[in-house]
């Protein structure tokens, strides 16, 4: 049968974007279709508009320490709409990237909601296309739970988009969507409450990393409330919200922020005319070459529930496109040593395992800690630290976990984790000689293990 594309990809964000320009780069005949906007999550209410709120937020600090340094400043005043206006500028040119990406690499873009048909088939804007292969990359959505006034609340796509910076702000969730989000309100001046149902935020992370930014995040005065769930909100005569707390607590705002957990974005996609399997938690369940339980039909990035982070779904993307149509060239993803940073203030990056991780798969640990007020800071009253922690196995000395909160820490594991992928010892670090004076040097002076 002729079909009239070979691939056809629905979901234009990092993954499918990725995956589309390379087949067709591969010489392959491929379609993309969006129904949103191009460059996806990241791009678009993700990673790269939070990452300029975050700069924006930062700059409170910056005013704050430049007294020590002898500048002499007048009253600072900030302006959300300003800010707001000028990522809305940076991020329409990303799009614009996006759509020469694709367009000149010979790739046609159907702007509109894509639904699948039968298998091979996809329908969009009234017309129907054949393809040998269709990939699913169609991303995840933040969900808010079904409390009653949910309505009241907004996600983390409503975030770019406020007309003005709110006075008052809740922040419900415990993953590092919140935690970054609360330091953006808080930095800008917002007075800002983070609320999580558990004991401590980032779960799965190393726990002297949460230990410590929780103490850092104390320091600077945001509100912590652990242990804290939000049973209804009320909107309030005034506009305001009236949030009501399991533990009978009542809290006023005038935004409730919700970050707890996203969900595989699949509304009409049109999964019940294939044979394609959702796994347990609802996301779509692939093999390891990210294969459906439909033979024709893969699947990508957020929407198959495994790392959920740009990076990754580029891999995939990649993984896809080399094996369908350059064979000699394909590799399989290696999920293993995938650094990653948050964004919370102080930053947060970490490679590798986590104490705890380590020894639950059953490695005798040396751990080697060292927290201390960076050089930037000497010069002023900041009291704030910084911590850095490597994670060895104390039988082979192979580092296998590295973790940095402070600035720019996703910077600097961006180097170590390389170190670390190629199975770098604890005396490669030793022999290693530091670049002085920065913060980084002391990832390789850490000499007395705090434990084993």
């Amino acid at each position: 049968m002729a079909y009239d594309f070979d691939l056809y990809v629905i979901g234009a964000g990092s993954g499918g974007v990725r995956a589309a320009r390379f087949a067709a780069g591969f010489g392959a005949k491929v379609a993309v279709a969006e129904s949103r906007y191009l460059g996806g999550t990241c791009v678009n209410v993700g990673c790269v508009p939070k990452k300029l709120l975050v700069y924006g937020a930062h700059f409170a600090e910056d005013f704050e320490q430049a007294s020590g340094f002898g500048w002499s400043l007048g009253e600072a005043n900030f302006d959300w709409p300003t800010l707001i206006a000028n990522k809305d500028r940076e991020i329409n040119r990303l799009n614009g990237i996006y759509r020469n990406l694709l367009v000149n690499s010979g790739v046609t873009l159907h702007e509109g909601h894509a639904r699948l048909v039968d298998p091979h088939q996809v329908e969009i804007n009234g017309e129907r296309f054949t393809a040998r292969h269709i990939l699913i990359a169609t991303g995840g959505w933040p969900q808010i739970p079904d409390i009653p006034g949910r309505e009241h609340a907004i996600g983390s796509n409503e975030a770019f988009f406020l007309k003005e910076l709110p006075k008052r702000v809740l922040v419900v969730g415990g993953g590092y969507i919140a935690v970054e989000f609360a330091g953006i309100f808080h930095g800008l001046g917002a007075q800002t409450s983070l609320l999580y149902r558990g004991d401590l935020f980032l779960r799965g992370f190393d726990g002297s990393v949460r230990t410590h930014l929780k103490e850092e995040l104390t320091k600077r005065g945001l509100d912590l409330q652990f242990n804290a769930d939000i049973e209804r909100i009320e909107k309030q005569a005034d506009g305001s919200l009236k949030a009501t707390l399991k533990d009978g607590r009542v809290l006023e705002a005038d935004c409730v922020f919700y970050a707890t957990g996203r969900r595989p974005m699949l509304d009409n996609l049109g999964l019940e005319n294939t044979s394609v399997k959702l796994d347990e938690r609802g996301f779509v369940q692939v093999n390891d070459q990210y294969e459906t339980t439909e033979a024709s039909i893969l699947a990508i990035g957020d929407v198959i529930g495994r790392v959920q982070l740009t990076p990754v779904a580029l891999a995939e993307g990649m993984a896809v496109a080399r094996r369908l149509f350059k064979p000699e060239h394909y590799r399989p993803v290696d999920y293993a040593m995938i650094p990653t940073a948050v964004f919370s203030l102080p930053n947060i990056g970490t490679v590798g395992l986590t104490e705890e991780e380590a020894k639950k798969n059953g490695h005798r640990v040396q751990i080697f800690e060292s927290r201390f007020r960076p050089m930037k800071l000497t010069l002023t009253e900041c009291q704030e630290k910084t911590l850095m922690k490597l994670v060895v196995d104390a039988d082979t000395d192979k580092v296998l976990g590295c973790h940095m909160v402070g600035p720019d820490a996703g910077e600097i594991v961006q180097g170590l984790a390389i170190a670390l992928k190629a199975g770098a010892t604890k005396q490669h670090f030793d022999e290693t000689i530091g670049v002085h004076p920065t913060a980084a040097e002391e990832f390789v002076t850490m000499r007395t293990p705090v434990s084993d």
